[in-house]
């Protein structure tokens, strides 16, 4: 083992298997009882053939991905975040199809991480990310829903028709889903066998917004989703929900899902569509991982850095594995990561028995999985959908500044009407405008002023004009440039305009500068007027 000022610093490699897998194995086993439920649920909220493909790909970016990732606590697996572009893929291009687009955006990725494209992430706007994703949250629980009630929305059990359909599958947006609720609630009343299902669902979703709130410290170690699966089972039996009454998940035999499902052959029938999905695979794919890369570097207690490039190529990596074979994509996962820091992780490993579990309980306990009902899953859904669109996310962007509630409330209305590309675009056109009209000028947009000098014992970090979310990465670069242990000044008073986005960086550079020996002082921002009392709002001279 190494050490660095506070910690000792586990090991690496084989190593680290041998002296830290007595804490890795637990938390790997823990991680994988709340990756099942939520695998199995985000397969099927994708509209994806068989559930078990959502936990193939948690078994790939456990078992595979591993050995050659770049962070050392992250879990790869299948995203929430990503059903909204899965299953419009699904809708347009078909199975087979989508899973060549999930091909072609992970050679992309792979591309990214070869250029040194890892610090993608920092060119969004931090309010337009958290927008789409609150509105990524709010597609979710449109759709979940409706399962909740027994009934799905959008294939068969009184399906819906808005929208256009393709290849027999309507597309439903979701403000239709949600003005639809009233209809699915009035067959809720018609069908006992729905009303039994809806019944195991609410008391899960109880379960889901009360497990966190429990006192019992011994409780807390068993995830939510393990406890939804050992009461709704159960009570799936008591009510009578079968596989012939389509209330069960159906899986079939793991083995005979192995082998190769993706087609190339048709992607001219839908090439722009086709090419419109790759990007969305690709950036928000690798937007998602490498925001959840930099939040779990702040958790780990040995305050290890992900290597963002290495890691991009192995979540494009085993994207391609997952796609030949039928998986979804799949990113570091935040939840799941989440949960592996505080159940004591160390190293990679975690990740990579995480994903030995869960092969095990798929090759061998497929029956227990299929005694699962469908609205459990939902309210596993509905939950997550929630945490991301969240009342205190609306209340944070208050706080930050009326300019970002702004951008985060465009974001979520353009993706909720289109898309989510056109959202995210959306939302970072008006933090452009925002900005032009609070004085930074337009040459300063995409190209950063920024000089640094040696004076004396210490550098002197002089940026002009404006220090923005577009520009901030030419920023960054210089300030990283610097050697470690040095001491900093960065000087702001020629600055017009530094937006939300760059306080963050900024602050993010300056707690990971100082923690590792080197001290950072930021001057000139007195005579900045700031957009709200929150210490990282934007402020303009």
């Amino acid at each position: 083992m190494t050490k660095n000022k506070t910690n000792t610093i586990p090991s690496d490699g084989w190593k680290g298997l041998v002296e830290n897998w007595k804490s890795d194995l637990p938390s790997g086993f823990i991680v994988a009882l709340l990756a099942l439920p939520l695998s199995l649920g985000i397969a099927s909220a994708s509209d994806f053939p068989n559930p078990l493909f959502g936990v193939l790909t948690a078994i790939i970016g456990g078992i595979i991905v591993s050995f050659f990732m770049g962070a050392r606590l992250t879990i790869k697996g299948p995203a929430a975040g990503l059903i909204v572009i899965v299953a419009g893929a699904m809708s347009v291009l078909g199975w087979e199809t989508t899973l060549a687009a999930i091909v072609v955006a992970a050679i992309l990725q792979i591309g990214f991480g070869l250029m040194k494209l890892g610090k993608l992430s920092d060119f969004f706007p931090l309010s337009a990310v958290h927008g789409m994703l609150a509105a990524i949250g709010v597609i979710i629980m449109s759709k979940q829903l409706h399962v909740l009630m027994g009934i799905n929305p959008v294939f068969g059990d009184g399906a819906m028709h808005h929208g256009e359909s393709v290849a027999g599958k309507p597309m439903v947006a979701p403000l239709d889903l949600i003005g639809a609720l009233p209809h699915t609630f009035s067959k809720l009343m018609a069908s006992p066998v729905s009303q039994g299902s809806f019944i195991v669902g609410l008391i899960c979703l109880v379960i889901v917004f009360a497990w966190p709130l429990i006192k019992f410290s011994f409780l807390k170690k068993i995830p939510a989703p393990m406890v939804v699966l050992l009461v709704a089972i159960p009570l799936a039996m008591k009510f009578g929900l079968t596989q012939e009454n389509k209330q069960l998940v159906k899986v079939g035999d793991f083995w005979s899902i192995l082998k190769v499902h993706a087609d190339f052959s048709h992607i001219g029938d839908h090439m722009g569509s086709f090419i419109q999905y790759v990007a969305l695979f690709a950036i928000i794919g690798s937007l998602e991982s490498l925001l959840t890369a930099k939040a779990i570097d702040l958790l780990d207690p040995f305050k290890r850095k992900t290597n963002f490039n290495k890691d991009l190529i192995a979540v494009g990596t085993g994207n391609a594995i997952a796609g030949l074979f039928g998986g979804l994509p799949m990113i570091s996962e935040v939840a799941r990561s989440s949960s592996n820091v505080n159940n004591g992780a160390k190293t990679r490993w975690a990740n990579f028995f995480h994903g030995i579990v869960l092969f095990l309980f798929v090759a061998f306990m497929s029956g227990i999985i299929e005694m699962i009902p469908k609205s459990a899953l939902a309210a596993l859904l509905i939950g997550v959908g929630f945490k991301l669109a969240h009342p205190r996310e609306f209340i944070h962007m208050f706080k930050i500044g009326k300019e970002q509630l702004l951008v985060f409330l465009v974001t979520i209305a353009f993706t909720l009407i289109e898309d989510l590309l056109v959202g995210i675009a959306a939302g970072i056109v008006t933090e452009l405008i925002v900005l032009y009209v609070n004085g930074t000028p337009i040459s300063s947009l995409f190209k950063s002023q920024c000089q640094v000098n040696f004076v004396g014992d210490k550098y002197e970090v002089h940026v002009d004009k404006a220090a923005v979310f577009s520009n901030f990465i030419g920023i960054k670069n210089k300030l990283e440039s610097i050697p470690a242990n040095s001491n900093i000044t960065i000087i702001f008073e020629n600055a017009r305009v530094i937006d939300h986005s760059a306080m963050e960086q900024l602050h993010l550079f300056h707690e990971n500068y100082e923690r590792e020996g080197g001290v950072v002082i930021v001057e000139g921002l007195n005579n900045h007027k700031a957009f709200s009392t929150h210490h990282l709002a934007g402020r303009k001279l």
